[in-house]
């Protein structure tokens, strides 16, 4: 009963490819049907445990490799989704990136470079704490970002066009083409969050000592 609920929650999470989503048309709060917390925990359990076996058959194949990508709108809550991710794995296999704001070395690159030296190796499983999605998410509410980066061609924001997204969206899928053509699973997710609850939890980062880390003027 559990793991045919699982996949009901799954599938109502779940994107299909080359669907067109929008934010707005989704509840940020999303709660089960028929799951108390008693079933969520045992459900929970239950992924652990499946993580565990399928981490040990990707480990004595050694021919595929998994990504897990989370972007996230601030405070949704991607350091917990890694952490309970991680209570699943093997840590010798697993390897967890956070990724900042690319400095000058980086940028000295194509944007897929530091993402592309942080991918997992055959066998092995990869989590990216933010993605080279930052670079049509981040760059597009501030494209002014795209000139730090010295494309040829691009000299002003004049020149930061739809033509120049619409290509970078297709470098970006040619890319996640060329890793799952060489047996890499590609793993998305995207944590949204009201603004309401994203309230909430930036003052909690305030007010709790142990939080205050996490909070920036940026914020």
């Amino acid at each position: 009963m559990l793991a045919d609920e699982k996949i009901i929650q799954i599938n109502a999470l779940r994107v299909k490819p080359g669907k067109k989503l929008k934010l707005k048309d989704h509840k940020t709060k999303y709660i089960g049907k028929t799951l108390n917390k008693k079933d969520s925990e045992a459900m929970l359990e239950m992924g652990r445990k499946h993580l565990a076996e399928i981490q040990d058959k990707l480990y004595a194949h050694n021919e595929h490799s998994v990504l897990i990508i989370f972007q996230a709108m601030d405070a949704a809550g991607k350091d917990g989704a890694v952490k309970h991710i991680m209570s699943g794995f093997n840590p010798l296999g697993v390897k967890v990136y956070s990724f900042k704001a690319p400095n000058s070395h980086e940028l000295d690159h194509d944007f897929f470079w530091r993402h592309s030296l942080a991918l997992p190796a055959r066998g092995e499983i990869a989590i990216h704490n933010r993605s080279h999605y930052e670079n049509v998410l981040v760059t597009k509410v501030h494209p002014e970002f795209i000139l730090n980066e010295n494309i040829p061609g691009i000299d002003s924001l004049r020149d930061i066009d739809e033509k120049f997204w619409r290509n970078r969206y297709k470098q970006i899928r040619r890319y996640e083409k060329n890793l799952t053509d060489n047996g890499m699973l590609v793993l998305k997710f995207f944590l949204n969050v009201s603004k309401k609850e994203q309230k909430k939890r930036f003052l909690e980062r305030i007010d709790d000592p142990s939080k205050n880390w996490k909070f920036s003027l940026s914020d």
